[in-house]
């Protein structure tokens, strides 16, 4: 039987189509069937010292039926008070059995069919109708009574989480079958219908078995019993980075250093993170041995994940994390320091002894280096950061960073530094550093200036420097190019492009991001090249950057379009359980001018997320475009009167009804919009302008004129202001503002003409 198998690891996305079984034609009986999976317990005979460490590890343990050799918690009619309402632990038989408030709000008794993880906490799974397999929120502490645990806790202790909130344990973003089903279990087929919207999930090995990361083996077992062994030993991912090389130390800097050079980008840091970061599926079928980008939306430096400097912020787990590392540019991998199988460090409990594989102690594990005295600090106090998530659970920032108290002066993101030293301040940790180690920000300049400053203003001069510099991580280049705000300068193109055709795909990631600030006829020059790009995720970002600009694509490129708006919707297919994909299917289509299909992708967005404010503004922008503006209010009214504290819907409704010639009813939500979200510079923006043409310049000023400050060197604030202020013949204070704005605008030839007007005046 030609077997086909699908094999995707969950971030923030799932895989949610059915494996097939076609019958072999006669066109591919001679060639080799595809590998099956065979099962973990396959390779048990022969890989006896692998399989003897994996098993007892956190991968073994991931996912397991619930009996009482895997259950972990209280479950002696134990009691949990949330929010003045109790939930009880107990037990039927051979059953466990949580009684707690269900979707309905009222309090249900459900049966625990699975555990959900091991050390330091396990969850529970029940089952729901349709398929679902939900996490319970009440988790047990499985850490030592002495460390605190032993006990439970909620996931979400300081907020009540009821059934109408998306995070309730009921709903979809606490569902096993999408959140976590694929990096717990092996082979996992989601099988999720729409038309039923309901699971019918299944796996090969319910844990993190040998073919989740070696691929299907049947050909390897093939290869074993025939005793005849090619092709890689019959897998379709070759995981040896190390080779024949080995890490030589080089006594005079007391680093090791690769034997030979790496004739391959490293395998083991792509693969594991499958499902060690940050990320969301883009196709429906696994392909082992690939770049991550290839099968995954990988997310970028966002300033919702991460601090400015790139430490780890919102759970992101390892793999940003570690390709900004100047190990991971060094060709270290990950089994150079966990054994792949235990989980373990290869050289037992201490850190100390794994780093010192590659970083000689005399050199650095001496007070001249880390100045502390004896064992006070470890290697991964002052370079691996922690942070604590899920409530218990402390995970690593793998970026093995310098300590730079002086970053946090500037950007208020941690340091290692002050972790310990608790009752001092950034500054005393910056200069303790600086008298040891002297000034560090000039001899190592760091991307987080840059990304901090355009966060809280304009800064594309100073991301330049980083976009530019090929010593900085890829992942943080394509950050910066994200982070690029209009207007563009000549400058500012040149760099896009150029990031446009840079080797790392994260790279071009971001410069398509940036690029879709160019005007239409410079996207189509320099963006449609990418519709071919050998990485799936680029090309996806190409073809929704080129979408609006379909029926103007140069000659001889419709194929390719055609073609990555395939992968496109096919993307999306593959998450049909979640609303976002039918909000991406809907925005794809309308802005290729599809109005049935866009309105119907959106109206089922909004069946299942009627709460998501940006849905329904993008919904109402799509009405709009389709010039249905009385839809298009009706929308965004329905979203205002459920959520009257969400600044973008009154944006958004603020501006539908000044575009229908309702002046003074825009001004009020475009005035509470600015009021929600002060720290959003166009609803400022806006409600000024909107203030000026309904002549009442005098307060537009007045509000432009705060806004300079809180918001430096944003273009539109800073040409309102002086043009108003021209307008209004206030020459000089706009040769003022003028000249404030070309400090940060210096090449804008609209800047420096109007500079050139009033001192002609």
């Amino acid at each position: 039987m030609h077997l086909r198998f699908r094999l995707v690891a969950i971030g923030s996305v799932c895989l949610l189509s059915a494996c097939n079984d076609p019958v072999l034609t006669e066109k591919d009986a001679d060639q080799d069937p595809e590998p099956a999976f065979v099962g973990g317990d396959a390779c048990r005979d022969c890989h006896a010292a692998e399989f003897a460490d994996w098993q007892g590890s956190h991968h073994d343990l991931a996912m397991q039926h619930a009996d009482s050799a895997t259950v972990l918690g209280d479950f002696q009619d134990a009691t949990f008070n949330y929010f003045d309402t109790e939930t009880r632990f107990s037990r039927r038989g051979n059953d466990y059995i949580v009684r707690t408030a269900g979707a309905d709000g009222e309090p249900a008794d459900f049966k625990v069919e699975y555990t959900f993880g091991v050390m330091p906490l396990q969850q529970y799974l029940v089952a729901l109708p349709g398929g679902r397999l939900q996490a319970l929120p009440f988790t047990w502490d499985a850490r030592s009574a002495e460390d605190g645990g032993q006990r439970w806790y909620h996931l979400y202790p300081d907020e009540n989480v009821g059934p109408d909130d998306p995070l309730h344990w009921t709903g979809r973003e606490q569902n096993w079958n999408y959140m976590c089903a694929e990096c717990h279990s092996t082979n996992l087929e989601v099988n999720y219908d729409s038309a039923s919207d309901s699971f019918s999930t299944s796996w090969s090995d319910i844990n993190v078995h040998c073919e989740a990361c070696h691929g299907p083996g049947s050909a390897h077992v093939g290869q074993a019993q025939a005793d005849s062994f090619e092709n890689n030993y019959g897998l379709l991912v070759d995981l040896d980075d190390r080779g024949r090389a080995a890490w030589e130390m080089n006594a005079r800097t007391g680093i090791a250093e690769r034997s030979e050079m790496a004739m391959r980008p490293p395998q083991q840091p792509e693969s594991c993170g499958r499902c060690h970061s940050r990320r969301g599926v883009i196709t429906g079928e696994y392909e082992y041995g690939v770049p991550l980008t290839q099968t995954h939306r990988v997310s970028l430096l966002d300033e919702a994940l991460y601090f400015d400097d790139g430490q780890i912020d919102e759970e992101v787990y390892v793999y940003g994390s570690f390709v900004q590392s100047r190990m991971y540019q060094a060709g270290v991998s990950c089994s150079d320091c966990h054994n792949p199988h235990s989980l373990a460090l290869v050289t037992g409990d201490d850190p100390n002894s794994v780093c010192a594989q590659c970083h000689l102690p005399s050199k650095f594990s001496v007070t001249e280096h880390h100045r502390h005295e004896g064992n006070d600090a470890t290697c991964v106090d002052c370079h691996m950061q922690d942070k604590i998530y899920m409530g218990v659970d402390a995970r690593r920032d793998h970026s093995f960073r310098v300590p730079r108290p002086d970053l946090s002066l500037a950007t208020a993101a941690p340091n290692a530094c002050n972790d310990c030293h608790t009752d001092q301040t950034a500054a005393w940790a910056t200069a303790a550093a600086a008298e040891w180690w002297g000034d560090i920000s000039v001899r190592r300049p760091h991307f987080a200036n840059a990304l901090h400053k355009a966060r809280n203003g304009f800064a594309n001069s100073d991301l330049h420097a980083v976009i530019n510099n090929g010593q900085v991580p890829g992942i943080a280049r394509g950050t910066a190019l994200a982070t690029l705000a209009q207007p563009f300068s000549q400058a500012d193109a040149r760099t896009v492009e150029s990031g446009l055709r840079d080797s790392d795909p994260l790279v071009r990631i971001g410069a398509v991001r940036a690029a879709r600030g160019f005007p239409p006829e410079l996207q189509l020059r320099f963006v449609t090249g990418l519709l071919d790009d050998p990485i799936r995720s680029v090309r996806l970002e190409a073809v929704v950057a080129l979408a609006p600009f379909h029926a103007n694509l140069p000659a001889g490129s419709a194929a390719a379009f055609e073609r990555a708006a395939g992968e496109f919707r096919a993307a999306q297919q593959a998450i049909l359980s979640r609303p976002e994909a039918y909000a991406s299917l809907a925005g794809f289509e309308a802005s290729l001018g599809n109005a049935e299909a866009s309105t119907r992708h959106y109206e089922q967005a909004l069946r299942m997320a009627p709460t998501d404010a940006m849905v329904r503004v993008n919904f109402a922008d799509a009405l709009r475009g389709f010039g249905n503006e009385p839809g298009a209010e009706s929308i965004l009214r329905k979203g205002v009167a459920h959520q009257p504290r969400e600044a973008v819907l009154r944006h958004a409704l603020g501006l539908s009804l000044v575009r229908s010639g309702r002046t003074g009813e825009g001004l009020l939500e475009l005035r509470e919009a600015a009021r929600l979200a002060p720290d959003n510079g166009r609803y400022t923006y806006v409600v000024a302008i909107a203030l000026n043409s309904s002549g009442e310049p005098a307060q537009a000023l007045m509000l432009l004129e705060q806004a300079t400050e809180t918001f430096a060197g944003n273009f539109d604030i800073g040409w309102a202001l002086a043009t108003i202020l021209r307008d209004q013949g206030e020459l000089e204070r706009a040769s003022r503002a003028a000249q404030a704005l070309a400090e940060y605008h210096p090449d804008n030839p609209n800047v420096s003409a109007l500079l050139d007007s009033l001192t002609a005046n």
